[in-house]
């Protein structure tokens, strides 16, 4: 399915090739779709999807950025051409990654935005549920990231900081089984957040919208000029895109708001999962394309931005995002401001 510029191939077994200055789609031989490539800024592969040499080769030419994720939405790798952005800019982002306060300063505003941002969920939560016992824990799960928030200033080092994410997280992954709809939770109960590989259908539902925001937030942070890989919260390590994983960590919460939509409103179902030997659980085909076409139809939807006298699309916050995160490297402001709704 194409939507916003990105060509999302979910199908197992296809095949992409180009024709002349066109992606032409192949199952089992035959041809299913067809798209220009000057309409393409993008395309995102899920699983055993294979394409022609030629293409990829064009892709590089052209600036189409190529991804791979596994069948779980687990990233694998990204084919693109030679690097481009402001020299001076990426310059300065290494300067200030070996900056320890303003790396500190910038990881606790990344922080401070998921947490802001997850407590909204669960205040909502609270808000809409009939249950009164129920209620009040998801509101003390609430209190607890207030809580978290008010600590993050006196975390003075890195890993002080990551133990209150860390906490925080725990208070609010054990509430956010309490959003689910009391008749699907046999189905999609949870124990926590666990990956690599998820072990439940809420986990795998979860792994696999983060994986979309983590490549719209990477893109985000190429189109603003600044390396991916050379981030402040997370830990520098050869392929990881450490800054993509810092400006993702105030999507995420979307993400979940997501899940859970699909999940009590029956649009994701029980059977639509597969359960492999070992534990492992992923959505099967069609679901995942339910999936990317919920997930984008959520980001053309728009939301109040501090900055912006307008609301703005949800699918444009990464981009603007990193926009902020470029001046603060530069030193244009004081530091970097996090994304939550008004």
């Amino acid at each position: 399915m194409q939507l916003l510029n990105t060509l999302y191939v979910t199908t197992p077994d296809s095949y992409l090739r180009l024709d002349n200055d066109t992606l032409r789609l192949e199952i089992e031989h035959e041809t299913r779709l067809r798209v220009p490539l000057h309409h393409l800024s993008s395309v995102v592969l899920f699983g055993n999807v294979g394409l022609s040499t030629p293409l990829m080769h064009r892709f590089a030419d052209a600036g189409i950025a190529l991804v791979m994720l596994d069948a779980g939405g687990r990233f694998k790798a990204r084919l693109e051409g030679g690097v481009s952005g402001n020299v001076l800019l990426r310059t300065a982002q290494l300067r200030r990654a070996d900056d320890a306060a303003f790396a500190l300063d910038t990881a606790r505003a990344c922080v401070a935005g998921k947490i802001r941002n997850a407590r909204q969920v669960l205040l909502r939560g609270a808000r809409e549920t009939k249950l009164a016992d129920e209620a009040r824990d998801i509101a003390r799960g609430a209190d607890d990231l207030a809580a978290s928030l008010r600590a993050l200033p006196t975390a003075t080092d890195l890993d002080a900081l990551r133990g209150f994410e860390g906490e925080a997280a725990r208070q609010y992954f054990a509430r956010l089984r309490l959003l689910v709809k009391a008749d699907r939770r046999d189905a999609f109960g949870m124990d926590g957040r666990n990956r690599r590989p998820p072990r439940d259908r809420i986990n795998a539902l979860l792994s696999f919208l983060y994986s979309m925001w983590m490549n719209d937030c990477r893109s985000a942070l190429e189109a603003a000029g600044l390396d991916p890989q050379v981030g402040f919260l997370h830990a520098l390590r050869p392929g990881r895109a450490a800054l993509a994983l810092d400006l993702m960590e105030e999507f995420r919460p979307f993400a979940d708001r997501l899940a859970l939509s699909l999940v009590n409103r029956g649009q994701v179902k029980a059977g639509d999962f597969i359960e492999r030997e070992g534990g492992a659980v992923s959505l099967e085909s069609d679901a995942r394309k339910a999936v990317v076409t919920a997930f984008q139809e959520r980001k053309q939807e728009t939301i109040a931005h501090a900055l912006f006298a307008e609301p703005i699309a949800l699918g444009l916050i990464p981009l603007i995002q990193a926009g902020l995160l470029a001046r603060a490297i530069r030193g244009e402001t004081e530091g970097y401001v996090p994304f939550t709704p008004k």
